[in-house]
């Protein structure tokens, strides 16, 4: 089968779990959730702290179009393992609301991403007030000049403007450019699924930053390809000549517009964690493993938090916890593909010191699975 830049696991006529997929199979099937990126590759060989090669961006996740702040969304959180950071947690845990987009980037960007956006949403406030925008990463060292910081507030900004409801791009693109899955290169990828709660339908989407994982390790739909696909079939980058075996991180953002309360949306992150362990991952110490769920089912009916609102004069409406159970399946099924979609989409890449992460190539991957059926 040859190599295509569309390729994503149902195109191989694979799947994961028994729901059906919204219109994109991604996280923009939620309505109003956009998406966008600013990719960064630059120059080649060894490496020069501040000049490169560069192999990093950021990634944005809007919530609500138009700004956030003005339509907050009920959120929460998740840790699974916490060598990792994602900024703003703590609010989003005490207030329950999502009010700026999110981003995701390398380690060592958080910063200027995070103030970036803290000066976007005050260019777009009336009057004065706090931001605590919430960004995710992971550290792409091993291909990227990480030390070089090399992502602005520039990038944010085009990330923001890149941003629309369409088809995710996936693989080494934005925050994911540099990023490494079980040994394969990794990045971005996308997913999401319908689910029908009380004669209702709801659609859940997850986007994922994957950057973790061991190759031995690797499922797909329950079968332990990573077990036939060794270092023989398809060179394993070799982490080890910076972090231990293991080593990286993985952010989940899931959206849904399913109407949730905040506690519900922590429920619904730590289920991510579940599709994570079903692909393979999440057991080393040396992992940030951070997940978000968001609820755009209230957007509108939740004030936002700089307006004086008198005591009972707005109600949320929500799912009753008896009810959760599909979006619960949903999200763990839509969180193993997009894990293996970020692997699929993403093509081989040579990093800095001629470090190469080599692709997840649709036909090597068939025919693992044939041999374990067989």
């Amino acid at each position: 089968m040859a190599r295509s830049v569309n390729m994503r696991l149902r195109d191989l006529g694979l799947s994961v779990g028994l729901g059906a997929p919204g219109t994109h199979n991604a996280i923009t099937d939620v309505p109003g959730v956009q998406v966008g990126h600013a990719t960064l590759i630059e120059g080649d060989g060894p490496l020069v702290v501040g000049k490169g090669p560069v192999r990093t961006g950021v990634t944005v996740v809007k919530p609500v179009p138009g700004h956030a702040r003005a339509t907050p969304v009920t959120a929460g959180a998740a840790t699974l393992n916490g060598n990792g950071e994602m900024t703003g947690l703590e609010w989003v845990r005490e207030s329950g609301l999502l009010t700026t987009p999110l981003a995701i980037t390398n380690t060592h960007s958080v910063g200027v991403v995070r103030d970036a956006l803290v000066a976007d949403d005050f260019r777009r406030a009336d009057g004065l007030y706090w931001s605590m925008p919430v960004v995710g990463e992971t550290y792409d060292g091993i291909l990227n000049d990480i030390n070089g910081q090399h992502v602005t507030a520039e990038h944010v900004h085009q990330a923001l403007a890149d941003a629309n409801g369409g088809p995710v791009r996936e693989g080494c693109v934005g925050g994911g450019t540099g990023m490494i899955v079980h040994g394969f290169k990794g990045g971005i990828g996308t997913s999401s699924r319908l689910a029908t709660i009380q004669g209702e339908e709801y659609v859940v989407g997850v986007l994922v930053q994957a950057n973790h994982g061991v190759r031995g390790d690797l499922r797909v739909d329950g079968f332990p390809v990573g077990r036939v696909l060794g270092p023989d079939v398809v060179p394993v980058v070799s982490p080890a000549q910076i972090l231990p075996p293991g080593s990286g991180s993985i952010i989940i953002v899931i959206a849904t517009n399913a109407p949730l309360l905040p506690d519900q949306c922590r429920r619904l992150a730590w289920r991510g964690f579940v599709g994570m362990s079903r692909a393979g991952g999440g057991c080393s110490d040396s992992s940030g493993d951070i997940g978000i769920a968001f609820s755009t089912g209230a957007a509108g009916q939740v004030p936002p938090e700089y307006v004086t609102v008198p005591t009972g004069s707005w109600r949320v409406p929500y799912l009753p916890h008896q009810s959760l159970s599909p979006l619960f399946d949903a999200t763990s099924d839509a969180t193993e593909e997009a894990i293996l979609n970020a692997a699929l989409q993403a093509v081989t890449m040579t990093g800095r010191d001629g470090i190469v992460a080599h692709a997840l190539e649709p036909q090597v991957l068939l025919d693992a699975l044939s041999r374990i059926r067989r």
